[in-house]
């Protein structure tokens, strides 16, 4: 390991002399010299009879063999963009010999080159065509003649004949004929939700009926001594259950079956309306209420009220499962 330290300078396998500072800052100078250079003497470098530019771009590869950084390359790059420039604009200056260049008078050597015809130009305007404006093979002429100033690919042939350009027919769509639903699938969907529903009804119909019958069993043990709401609607092992006793106890209240009343301290208690008893005015003297409950208040009513097992207690399918 040591050896090869010493051949890459390090581990990242620059020299020392490449990450010499002072080497490096006296290269990003002479780079700045010569932008600065090309920049000042910027008409002068125009001249045709000018070659200054040359000697820049000389001078310029000499630096970059020296170049190991991304700092000096920058400049680099900078100092080629600028001599591209002007190089481009110099050759623009030129003139072959003597005379500018003329791009009417390239069109025309080159129709003459592939044999252009005048009078067959004439005659064709009078007809209105302008078929006989060149021959069948001007084209290819002019192309045999350049193909040896260019290195081009041998041209592609198809093995199976040349490929047509002309797009399909387009087919003729076939529209299908939607089958109507018979009338038995019309009939059993119907009738599927309609069980569904039922089914769900019975069951919250035997779910209410279930827990009248916990409330009415608790009132009979002691009909003094008040029941309180939170204490019989909350199942402290589950919160699911807790919320499914609120809903099924809605119906009692809402049917009339239970009422809730306040108790000395001011907090709801829940009994059954016993038979014969009906409520003056009737359904106008009720008063509904929305009840909401969260994990965390859940967890508060267990805490406040001491709740070890619920009154209400959980379904036989649920127990058996469990």
């Amino acid at each position: 390991m040591g050896d090869e330290d010493e051949i890459g300078g390090g581990p990242s396998g620059v020299s020392d002399e490449e990450d010499d500072p002072a080497r490096r800052r006296e290269i990003r100078s002479k780079y700045r010299d010569l932008i600065n250079s090309v920049q000042q003497n910027r008409e002068d470098m125009l001249n045709p009879a000018n070659n200054k530019l040359i000697d820049v771009l000389e001078e310029a590869n000499r630096l970059f063999a020296s170049v190991k950084q991304a700092r000096e390359a920058a400049l680099d790059a900078q100092l080629l963009v600028l001599a591209t420039d002007l190089g481009k604009e110099k050759a623009s200056q030129l003139h072959a010999e003597g005379s500018a260049f003329d791009p009417s008078a390239f069109a025309e050597h080159l129709l003459s080159f592939m044999g252009l015809n005048r009078l067959e130009e004439e005659d064709d305007d009078q007809d209105g065509h302008l078929n006989g404006f060149l021959p069948q093979d001007a084209w290819q002429k002019l192309a045999k003649r350049s193909e040896v100033c260019f290195k081009t690919a041998p041209s592609f042939h198809y093995m199976l004949g040349s490929f047509l350009a002309e797009p399909p027919p387009p087919r003729q769509r076939v529209e299908r004929q939607r089958k109507a639903p018979s009338k038995e699938a019309k009939r059993i969907m119907p009738t599927q939700l309609k069980k569904m529903e039922e089914s769900q009804q019975e069951a919250t119909e035997k779910e209410v009926e279930r827990i009248l019958a916990c409330l009415q069993k608790y009132f009979a043990d002691d009909p003094e001594e008040p029941i309180s709401y939170y204490e019989f609607v909350i199942d402290p092992s589950s919160f699911s259950r807790t919320v499914e006793n609120i809903f099924h106890t809605s119906f009692l209240i809402r049917d009339g079956l239970a009422k809730i009343s306040l108790d000395k301290e001011g907090l709801p208690c829940i009994g059954p309306v016993e038979e014969g008893e009906i409520e003056t005015g009737g359904a106008a003297d009720r008063n509904q209420c929305v009840i909401s409950i969260s994990q965390a208040s859940w967890k508060e009513l267990i805490e406040a009220f001491d709740i070890k097992e619920a009154l209400i207690p959980a379904p036989k399918t649920l127990s058996q499962e469990s």
